[in-house]
C-alpha cells in the first residue's frame, strides 16, 4: 500500500509502468517493497538519479553538510570477526589497544584546537566477553563493561573539551543507551543488513555474534524510545542482494516512522583490504553505489539526511551528489579514518570546491543535525547547555570555518 507524503508534479520516464511509479514517488507516495524492487531492477540509472535529486531538493534545497570531527578509536579489541574488517584486533596483535582517559583527552584536545565540534568514538563490540586482557584493563579503570567505560570517557570529553560526543560502539542495551544519552549528542549503529543469511558459514558475519539483525534493530528501537538522535545505514557489496538492501532500508524506515529518531542514513560501500578473508571480494561499482543511494532517497523521501562517505569513492566522490545525498559525514583535520585507513578523507577545501562547483552550499553541522537541535527531550540538560552555546538559530555551528586540511 502507498502512503501519501507530500505533493509535487510528476515527471515522465520512458516506460509506462515505471513512469507511474516514479511519478508517484515524486508526488510524495512512499512506495511499497514490490514497487521498489521493480524500480531497482528495471529503472535506468538516469531516471533514478533525476528522481532522487528532485526529491532531495524539495527537502534540503541546495545545502550539503559535513561534521568536523576528531576520530577516537577507544579500543580495537572486538569479539566479532567480520570478514571485511581490519579495525578489530586480538590482544597481542599490532594495533591492539585500549585508550586510557589521558590518551582520549589528549586526542580530543587536539581536535578542539583544530576547530572540531564532534568527538566520534568508534570501538570494538564487547571485547570483555571473550578477552581477559579487556576485562583486566576495564577493571583497572573501575568498570566491568566497555559500554560503561565509553560513557565515562564521553562525559570526560564533553566536560573538559566541549566537543560533542557521538558514540558508535555496536550493540547496546537500554541501560547503556540511557547513560550515553547524558553526554552524547547522538549515537550510531550501522544496521549493515537486515538479512540473517549473511551470518551463514562462509559469509561475512558468520563469526560475528553482534551482527544478528534482530539485536541491532532492538538497539535502534530502544534508542528511539529514549529519544536519542540516531545514525544508521547499510553496507553494500558484502554479498547481499539488492532485495536484501531494500529490505534493510525499509526496516530503518519502519523504525523511523514509528519513533522519529533516525537523523541520518548512510550508504557505505565495501572496500577490499589486504589480510582479511574478503581481500579478493569484488567491490561494488560506482554505478551500483549511485543506484543504491538513489533508491534510499526514494525510500526515505525529502526530509531524511542521506550520507555517503566521500573517501570511499576516491576521486569519484563528487558523483555521489548526483544520487541525492545531502551530507558527507564526518571529516577530520587531525585523524585518519581508522575503519578504512587506506582511504584518506578529502581536504575540506577540496570538498567545498567540488560541492559548490555543482551548485550546492557546503555547511558545517554538529554531531546533532539541525532539525534535532530544538526537539524536546532529545538532549540532556548538560548537552542542551553546550549546544545552546555553540549553535545558531538554525541549529548549525555559530562559527562555521572551512579551512583546508
Amino acid at each position: 500500500m502507498n502512503t501519501r507524503l507530500h505533493d509535487s508534479a510528476a515527471s515522465p520516464s520512458s516506460n509506462p509502468e515505471l513512469d507511474e511509479l516514479l511519478a508517484r514517488v515524486r508526488e510524495g507516495f512512499a512506495l511499497d517493497r514490490a514497487s521498489l524492487l521493480l524500480l531497482a531492477e528495471r529503472a535506468s540509472l538516469p531516471e533514478l538519479l533525476s528522481t532522487a535529486t528532485e526529491i532531495r531538493a524539495r527537502g534540503k534545497g541546495t545545502v550539503v553538510t559535513f561534521s568536523k570531527k576528531v576520530f577516537i578509536p577507544l579500543t580495537t579489541l572486538c569479539r566479532d570477526y567480520c570478514s571485511y574488517c581490519t579495525f578489530r584486533k586480538d590482544p597481542g596483535q599490532p594495533g591492539a589497544h585500549f585508550m586510557t582517559p589521558d590518551e582520549v583527552l589528549a586526542l580530543a584536545e587536539q581536535g578542539r584546537r583544530a576547530g572540531c565540534k564532534e568527538a566520534l568514538f568508534s570501538l570494538g563490540d564487547q571485547p570483555e566477553r571473550i578477552f581477559p586482557e579487556a576485562r583486566d584493563f576495564l577493571r583497572k579503570q573501575g568498570f566491568a563493561r566497555t559500554l560503561d567505560y565509553l560513557a565515562a570517557v564521553s562525559e570526560l570529553v564533553l566536560e573538559k573539551t566541549g566537543l560533542l560526543p557521538h558514540a558508535n560502539p555496536g550493540v547496546m542495551d537500554r541501560a547503556a543507551l540511557e547513560r550515553l544519552k547524558d553526554s552524547n549528542a547522538s549515537v550510531g549503529l550501522m544496521l549493515e543488513n537486515v538479512s540473517p543469511r549473511l551470518m551463514s558459514e562462509g559469509l561475512p558475519h558468520a563469526n560475528a555474534p553482534d551482527k544478528v539483525p534482530v539485536l541491532r534493530l532492538r538497539t535502534m528501537e530502544e534508542a528511539g524510545k529514549l529519544s536519542i538522535a540516531f545514525t544508521t545505514g547499510i553496507l553494500i557489496g558484502i554479498g547481499e542482494t539488492m532485495e536484501e538492501r531494500i529490505d534493510s532500508l525499509l526496516a530503518i524506515r519502519t523504525l523511523h516512522e514509528k519513533l522519529g529518531h533516525i537523523q541520518e542514513v548512510i550508504i557505505q560501500n565495501f572496500r577490499a583490504k589486504p589480510d582479511v578473508p574478503m581481500a579478493a571480494h569484488p567491490e561494488p561499482s560506482l554505478e551500483d553505489m549511485l543506484r543504491t543511494i538513489a533508491l534510499a532517497r526514494l525510500i526515505f523521501g525529502p526530509q531524511m539526511n542521506v550520507q555517503a562517505p566521500p573517501n570511499l569513492s576516491y576521486n569519484h566522490f563528487p558523483r555521489l551528489l548526483d544520487a541525492g545525498i545531502n551530507d558527507w559525514g564526518g571529516i577530520s583535520p587531525v585523524t585518519k579514518d581508522f575503519i578504512n585507513p587506506e582511504a584518506a578523507w578529502p581536504q575540506i577545501s577540496l570538498l567545498r570546491s567540488e560541492t559548490e562547483s555543482r551548485g550546492f552550499t557546503l555547511r558545517e553541522r554538529l554531531a546533532l543535525y539541525p532539525e534535532f537541535v530544538g526537539r524536546d527531550s532529545f538532549l540532556s540538560p548538560r548537552l542542551q547547555s553546550r549546544i545552546d552555546a555553540i549553535a545558531d538559530a538554525d541549529g548549525y555551528p555559530r562559527t562555521v570555518g572551512l579551512p583546508g586540511i
